[in-house]
């Protein structure tokens, strides 16, 4: 039974000494404990161990010794922010933002760290990813920083904002529905930061964007209130037309980044034939047609409606694209066969692909698949699902696309593995 907030000392250790389940107290929300931080955990939380629970511990970082309160218990998990830290980790900072830390906003989850550091457990975490999910060890994927980020800020071109009762912009409160006004976002592009300057009245959310052109675009619960509906951005020489429902890579230099990887991986050549699989917009659709040329096609499959209109409308005179808009695994089921398909790239939800869609795709045998990531657990899983149809991991490439937070992009490679090298 909890009796309120007890201070417990634990060893300085992550082992737990043995001892009877029964002579252990519960934890409970708002116990303040002081612990050793152990290692990272998939979804920006670190591991720490108390009267034989495993707690996973917001804003520490590992080898830290921290005092710690209990937010949340469950009967598979316990949560907890580290309210001061004892004996701080060397890569430690002062968070950038002022609405960063515990009980406050909920986006950046590594604002106190270091970005060295940052890289280094996102690293860590997709490394432990494969070897859980895929059986694959010492998988030597490094995350790279996107060029011309030097401190992780200012990047973000797409905001969803929360809006209070008073009609003031920010952002939920980490696992509520709490909304935290904030003044300004240190990760969103600077253009954006009208939108905390006003109020929006009677609205449920706000969304804003940045274009590369500098336009700034807001939406307040679906009514334009500043702007247009769209902005435009710019990505290795082309233009586009993006509307603020559309999925669009958040980070500004991640477009150029990605498609760059991409074709890296895939090596797409003159006359042949790609499929382009949860397309959204195009964007790499319309590079992918461009390095097979006229001779070569490739067809883009897409379920999101509002994404389809973007990609006709920056597609359009694109004659080697079909563009699709359906459901993937539908539309692989009834897909004309068993026509040539040299390549295909894969950019799932982050919940991943999926058995069924994996075996799809490797039966119609492509030289190579390009797997674009947002999810190392699910892309590992994918991995050990495509490693049973024939196809082995050729190597992946993280970028921080998203800094201050867990979240971490990834490029894979898959080929056949009767093929020493289908891509070189």
């Amino acid at each position: 039974m909890c009796r309120g907030n007890l201070i417990q000392v634990s060893v300085r250790s992550t082992v737990i000494p043995d001892a009877p389940a029964k002579t252990l107290a519960p934890l409970c929300v708002g116990d303040v404990l002081d612990v050793t931080i152990g290692q990272i955990a998939h979804g920006g939380h670190f591991i720490a161990h108390a009267n034989g629970r495993t707690i996973f511990v917001r804003h520490a970082i590992t080898g830290e010794f921290a005092r710690i309160k209990i937010t949340e218990v469950r009967s598979k998990i316990v949560r907890a922010d580290a309210v001061e830290i004892l004996e701080p980790s060397p890569d430690r900072v002062s968070p950038p933002c002022a609405f960063a830390g515990p009980q406050l906003c909920g986006g950046c989850d590594f604002q106190h760290i270091s970005l060295g550091r940052q890289r280094a457990l996102k690293q860590q975490v997709v490394a432990d990813a494969f070897r859980r999910h895929a059986r694959l060890v010492d998988v030597g994927i490094h995350v790279l920083p996107i060029a011309g980020d030097d401190d992780g800020l200012h990047w973000r071109t797409r905001v969803r904002w929360g809006v209070d009762r008073q009609g003031h912009a920010g952002f939920h409160v980490f696992r509520s529905s709490t909304v935290l006004p904030v003044d300004k976002c240190m990760i969103a592009t600077a253009g954006q930061g009208v939108v905390p300057a006003a109020t929006y009245r009677g609205a449920q959310e706000v969304r804003s964007a940045e274009g590369s052109d500098g336009e700034v675009v807001v939406t307040a619960t679906g009514t334009a209130s500043s702007g247009g509906s769209r902005v435009t951005q710019f990505v290795l020489g082309r233009s586009w037309q993006i509307g603020l429902a559309s999925f669009w890579q958040g980070h500004r230099g991640a477009p150029d980044t990605l498609v760059r990887a991409v074709l890296a991986a895939g090596d797409p050549r003159i006359g042949e034939h790609w499929w382009d699989l949860y397309s959204g917009v195009g964007l790499f659709s319309a590079y992918l047609a461009a390095a097979v040329g006229p001779t070569g096609s490739l067809v883009a499959v897409e379920g999101d409606s509002r994404s389809v209109r973007d990609a006709r409308r920056n597609l359009h005179q694109e004659a080697n694209i079909k563009l699709v808009e359906g459901q993937v695994g539908d539309w692989l089921g009834s897909a004309p066969g068993p026509g040539r398909v040299d390549g295909i790239v894969l950019d799932p939800p982050r919940t991943g692909a999926g058995h069924a869609i994996v075996s799809q795709i490797a039966a119609r045998k492509p030289r190579v698949v390009v797997y674009v990531a947002c999810d190392p657990v699910a892309l590992a899983r994918d991995v050990e699902a495509f490693a049973s149809n024939g196809y082995r991991f050729a190597g992946a490439t993280g970028f921080d696309t998203f800094p201050m937070t867990h979240h971490v992009e990834l490029v894979a490679t898959l080929v056949p593995i009767d093929a020493a090298d289908q891509i070189s």
